[in-house]
């Protein structure tokens, strides 16, 4: 029999090893066995309710931001190249406030949204990550994959299951198993080896889609392009940081591109047929709402957009709100950018198809390219040439900007090939009060959306336009904007009023703070002196 210290640790652990991500039961289960002292999961508090609280110490500017990680015993993953960079930063950024929202939000996936960490029932070698948003408890293809973006800078190759790189692999190949059982959905339960319970489906039993999709994996199904270009996003993340092309032969990778190229292929296909008949649309999608945006017109087709463009259809947004017209051109960008540089990766597998995948990738990224300058530009009356936000081929347009990424704002970060002056041209027109969604006031200046509303604005889109430009002044104000507008509790939210501060949404969104923190790192390298910068 077990000595009694011993079968003691386990009962405790057993009921609580269920809350800890893999890569710390053991050393929960040491600690009990040791007599250290330990901070049960059980009473780790519930980051939702945690971070809307001001924890101490405060940070010594005029903000007093609130301390925002959870206990080190409460971390969802532990990595020491992130507390290498964390605490290397507190000497380069200068000011203390912007240090403290730096130090908060870009440990924020790692900290609270790492759900669970482990291996394929049938692959002992196939890891898994299940990566949640923050406050919502699914795992979005898009999310994830840029959730995990901010932390290239410390990924490198390797093979410890407890490394940044094994969460890449472990997203990389749960994704690829949501797309081939549901391609095109967006948002996914956890996997069953977590042992973890599906959430209630974001719409219960009040969507109808076609293709059908079953609600023990599926979370939500809105056909969104990017988030199939986000998986050739982080596939790309991963192999330009560490090399390993081994890995992208071991598992399912080849056969999701394969499924993605089928996806877009399909949603390439017109409303009507030569003979002006209606076509069967590869999917449609109601839902039993009262806000436009969640729902398609048409009993689900959508409006209807015409042959020949090149472009491909879809259904919703990266805000998830439903398109108005269905070639939405910021999501075009993002998948001819991402294919024509995983058509690279594939060029290089040693497999029977891959050199004609490769060449197949190639040729479409060049075709949506062309087709985005050709059919996804206007003539607007003050700009000139620029962008549209979404066309249907028929010659209707949407002229506007949405916060969430991708957008036309974000065109040079996601890689695309833009054309200098039309770029210029747009973002004149985005940033101004030409987009009936640039939300201005006395606390934030910067892109909404719909999916919070008229003035609503998001610092996501600020942290984007200071990605997107060199204007020294232009990243000073974005960042006194940013920085002010936490209502103290130093983390980035999702919206804000830009008339009132303390009238914002989802205090817990991990993307919008691992992307502030990318943000600070990309002006280390561009802008260090920015960083000397005093916001007292």
């Amino acid at each position: 029999m077990l000595p009694q210290t011993v079968r003691t640790a386990f009962s405790v652990f057993s009921p609580v090893s269920e809350y800890l991500p893999t890569n710390m039961r053991g050393h929960f289960l040491l600690n009990i066995l040791s007599g250290m002292p330990v901070l049960m999961a059980a009473q780790c508090p519930e980051y939702i309710d945690y971070a809307t609280q001001v924890h101490e110490p405060l940070s010594s500017g005029k903000y007093k931001l609130a301390f925002q990680r959870p206990p080190e015993e409460c971390r969802t993953f532990k990595s020491q190249g992130l507390e290498d960079v964390v605490s290397r930063m507190e000497d380069v950024i200068k000011d203390p406030d912007l240090y403290r929202l730096f130090q908060n939000a870009y440990p924020n996936t790692l900290d609270t949204a790492i759900k669970w960490k482990g291996y394929a029932a049938d692959n002992a070698e196939e890891e898994l990550t299940f990566i949640i948003t923050g406050d919502i408890n699914a795992m979005w293809l898009r999310d994830s994959s840029n959730q995990l973006q901010s932390y290239l800078p410390i990924l490198n190759a390797s093979t410890d299951p407890n490394s940044i790189a094994s969460l890449y692999r472990g997203v990389i190949n749960l994704q690829s198993r949501y797309i081939l059982t549901s391609p095109y959905c967006n948002a996914f339960q956890p996997p069953v080896e977590s042992g973890i319970g599906t959430s209630p489906n974001e719409a219960g039993s009040g969507d109808t889609v076609y293709p059908p999709y079953s609600n023990s994996s599926v979370f939500e199904c809105k056909y969104e392009l990017d988030s199939l270009a986000a998986f050739l996003q982080i596939s790309i993340d991963y192999y330009n940081a560490t090399g390993d092309l081994e890995f992208f032969q071991k598992f399912r990778w080849i056969e999701t591109i394969k499924e993605i190229l089928a996806v877009t292929q399909n949603m390439t296909s017109p409303t009507y047929g030569s003979d002006g008949a209606v076509l069967q649309s590869p999917y449609t999608y109601t839902r039993n709402t009262n806000r436009a945006t969640e729902t398609f017109s048409n009993d689900g087709i959508g409006n209807p957009v015409a042959p020949g463009t090149g472009l491909i259809r879809s259904g919703f947004r990266p805000s998830d709100d439903s398109t108005i017209f269905q070639f939405y051109i910021p999501s075009n960008m993002m998948f001819s950018a991402y294919l024509a540089t995983a058509a690279n990766i594939m060029g290089k597998i040693n497999k029977e198809d891959s050199v004609v995948l490769s060449e197949q990738m190639s040729r479409l990224s060049s075709s949506l390219h062309d087709a985005i300058e050709t059919h996804g530009t206007v003539d607007h009356p003050k700009f000139g040439k620029i962008y549209a936000f979404e066309v249907d081929g028929f010659g209707s347009s949407n002229i506007m900007d949405d916060a969430n990424i991708p957008s036309l704002l974000s065109a040079p970060f996601l890689g695309y090939r833009i054309d200098a002056e039309t770029y210029a041209n747009t973002r004149a027109l985005v940033l101004s009060a030409s987009n009936s969604y640039f939300m201005r006031g006395p606390v934030i200046n910067a892109v909404g959306g719909p999916h919070q509303g008229p003035g609503m604005a998001w610092p996501m889109a600020s942290i984007m336009r200071i990605l997107t430009t060199e204007d020294d002044a232009e990243i000073v104000n974005e960042l006194r904007q940013i920085l002010s507008s936490t209502d103290g509790l130093g983390l980035v939210h999702e919206s804000i009023n830009s008339f009132n501060a303390s009238d914002w949404t989802r205090q817990w969104f991990s993307w919008a703070n691992g992307l502030f923190g990318q943000m600070i790192l990309d002006l280390e390298d561009r802008k260090p002196s920015i960083l000397e910068t005093s916001f007292q």
